[in-house]
């Protein structure tokens, strides 16, 4: 019987024998390293980086990078240190190696900083090599494939993290396939009743699609044929992810939604592409506003296909799409199609994928300034969400985030023209400023001398290149207004005589600073010197999130402390009528936000029950999640914005009268 590393070996064969035979030596070395480990599930540590490796042979990656597998977690977790993986395989390895390797969390402040560290780490290391994160992506999709051994609380933390930052890491690499069995194992741990209803669903109607779907395929393929175009057709059913955010969208049960079934047409050339999609209307009739050409505009990833809905036999909705098959390599393995390996280890494409949008973005955006508390979720804002396509009245191309605003278009062009903005144009109309832009849109933005950024801006953008150019202008120039930690403090109006308070200087010189407090005793200025220096941090005894209530409280020497306006522990504090000052969410809606619990018997239709009675009252239904517990009950927790406070009793009062709920637990 052969062992591990010998049926390693046979996938080896495509490797010269000299890389080969490094290969192996990498792979007999992570092998005594991790010998006396195991993984969660009993089994031998050394099995997770030979899996990891294994996808890379397939993706086609050349030795470096899988050599770099083998070893990805012996810095990590062995007496390895990197000096020494750099003499035994050169620094090219031992950088992808570094690359991966989590930040040490003795240098980490908490383990939130560690992981965000880690992640910043790994992103710029991607920048000067792209099969970083291919490694990482590998990596991830093993572990994920093995959750099932780990705590609840693990599995969760985990599962979010994939669907945050990995799963659209391999869509923004072009890794379609990646993208949607990452989406698909993190909804098996995040939501597993979702999972398990969509996938019997889809289970059970398999037979039944098989037959839909080759009558499908036999009409194509005769169509084709009298227009002498060679075609392969594809036929599958959405991944289940896909058909999760489907049933939240449209608030529908999975058998109400019909746009279950995909067709891939492949053909040799972008001019049949153009063809066969008239021969496709010409058998279907198309659905109005479902037709998206990427091959004129590719997406970011440099995707390309024409994407078509038509309502299909017996009424039912399929999505089609068409592409070249060099244009369906690059859509399933994205940068990974580019890896064109040599006899002699190079790679003629390296160069070109280094010039992805994605790793430009990375390159140009300046981390420096930005905390560990905020940097997931500029990336996530910035990075990782999907993009649309907005034209200069030139006809130069700009991307954005989806929800992108004119002014995120002012500050993209240049910081000058963001803060002088008035007002903004789409196709020639006048639109608001805080209206999300629409794909393929020319903006024009006008502009005045005397225009200024407002504070409101910041309730809009959605890149972080613009909401850190408002926060430094309001701050150089409100002297009413400190903005730190998507927290924005407020001075109130100036009444009667001032007291003074006296708090540690942060500037060089020393002594102390003043602050001064109105009579109100409800409102404080926090002008310190000439310079407005004042820290703003979480308090965590409450820890408020966005859309809470808050307060804020002016401490000795470590400025602003953010609480909920419920919080117990500020009745504690001798002087917090004298020190407490007005904040606010940065971003957050000038809305009331509130959450409640609920628990309700087994249904397949409560999200959009609820979702009806909040917007009975103009409300809408922030987030939610449902769960099952061992005796078939539903229990969840949901937030929701409302225009005014006195419509959350409404809303309860509508939520009650749902049948299959048994209780409702206010939380605020």
């Amino acid at each position: 019987m052969l062992s591990r590393i010998e049926k390693f070996n046979t996938k080896l064969s495509r490797f010269p024998e000299k890389e080969r035979q490094r290969i192996l030596e990498a792979a007999a070395w992570a092998k005594e390293l991790h010998k006396n480990q195991k993984r969660a599930s009993g089994e031998p540590y050394f099995i997770h980086p030979l899996q990891v490796a294994e996808f890379l042979i397939d993706l086609g990656l050349d030795q470096e990078a899988i050599i770099a597998a083998l070893l990805h977690d012996v810095l990590e977790d062995t007496d390895i240190e990197l000096p020494e993986l750099r003499k035994r395989f050169g620094k090219q390895i031992g950088a992808l190696v570094d690359g991966v390797t989590k930040i040490s969390i003795v240098k980490a402040k908490s383990k939130s900083v560690q992981e965000a560290e880690t992640i910043r780490k790994m992103l710029f290391a991607m920048t000067r090599d792209i099969r970083v994160i291919i490694i990482k992506l590998a990596d991830k999709y093993h572990n994920m494939s093995t959750l099932e051994y780990l705590t609840p609380e693990k599995r969760k933390a985990i599962a979010t993290e994939c669907l945050d930052i990995y799963a659209p890491l391999a869509d923004r690499l072009g890794i379609s396939w990646l993208k949607a069995e990452l989406e698909d194992l993190a909804l098996k741990h995040l939501n597993p009743s979702a999972w398990e209803y969509i996938n019997q669903f889809v289970a059970s109607k398999k037979t039944e699609r098989a037959n839909y779907l080759k009558k499908i395929e036999r009409t194509l393929l005769k169509a084709a044929a009298a227009e002498k175009i060679d075609i392969e057709v594809m036929a599958r059913a959405k991944h289940l992810y896909s058909i999760y955010l489907k049933m939240k969208r449209r608030k529908k049960d999975i058998s109400e939604i019909y746009d279950l079934l995909g067709i891939r047409i492949i053909c040799s050339t972008t001019g049949e592409c153009y063809t066969l999609l008239g021969v496709v209307h010409k058998l279907w009739p198309p659905i109005e506003g479902r037709f998206k050409d990427y091959i004129a505009m590719p997406k970011a990833n440099n995707y390309q296909s024409l994407h078509t809905t038509v309502m299909g036999f017996d009424g039912q909705l399929i999505e089609i799409q068409i592409r070249t098959r060099e244009m369906h390599n690059l859509a399933e393995y994205g940068i990974a199609a580019h890896w064109v390996y040599k006899q002699d280890g190079s790679r003629s494409d390296a160069k070109s994928m280094q010039e992805l949008p994605l790793i430009n973005k990375l390159k140009r955006w300046d981390s420096s300034k930005t905390s560990s508390d905020s940097f997931l979720e500029e990336i996530k804002a910035d990075l990782l969400k999907d993009s649309i396509y907005v034209f200069t009245p030139r006809g130069h191309i700009v991307e954005l985030p989806k929800n992108a605003t004119a002014i995120d278009f002012a500050y993209h062009i240049h910081t000058e023209v963001g803060n002088k903005t008035v007002g903004a144009k789409a196709d020639g109309q006048i639109i608001p400023l805080n209206q999300p832009l629409k794909n393929t849109q020319v903006i024009e933005i006008l502009t005045s001398n005397n225009a200024h950024p407002h504070v409101n801006w910041l309730r809009s953008v959605r890149t972080s290149r613009a909401r850190l150019k408002i926060r430094h202008w309001l701050n150089q120039h409100e002297e009413n207004l400190f903005i730190d930690k998507s927290i924005i403090a407020k001075k109130g109006p100036t009444k009667g005589e001032e007291t003074v308070l006296k708090v540690p200087s942060s500037s060089s010189e020393k002594g102390t600073t003043i602050i001064k407090q109105v009579m109100d005793r409800a409102r404080l200025a926090f002008k310190i010197g000439d310079e407005k220096n004042m820290m703003i941090s979480i308090a965590h005894c409450c820890s408020p999130s966005p859309g809470d209530d808050i307060v804020g409280y002016v401490s000795r020497g470590r400025g602003i402390i953010v609480h909920k306006r419920s919080c117990p522990n500020l009745r504690h504090i001798g002087d917090i009528e004298e020190r407490t000052i007005e904040v606010e969410w940065e971003a957050a809606s000038p809305k009331t936000t509130r959450q409640f619990k609920v628990t309700s018997r087994m249904t397949s239709d409560l999200f959009s029950e609820i979702e009806g009675a909040v917007k009975k009252y103009q409300g809408h239904l922030i987030e939610g999640k449902l769960e099952e517990d061992m005796k078939g009950t539903l229990s969840g927790r949901f937030t929701m914005e409302l225009e005014g406070r006195d419509d959350y009793k409404k809303v309860l009062k509508s939520l009650r009268t749902i049948p299959s709920i048994i209780n409702i637990y206010p939380l605020d």
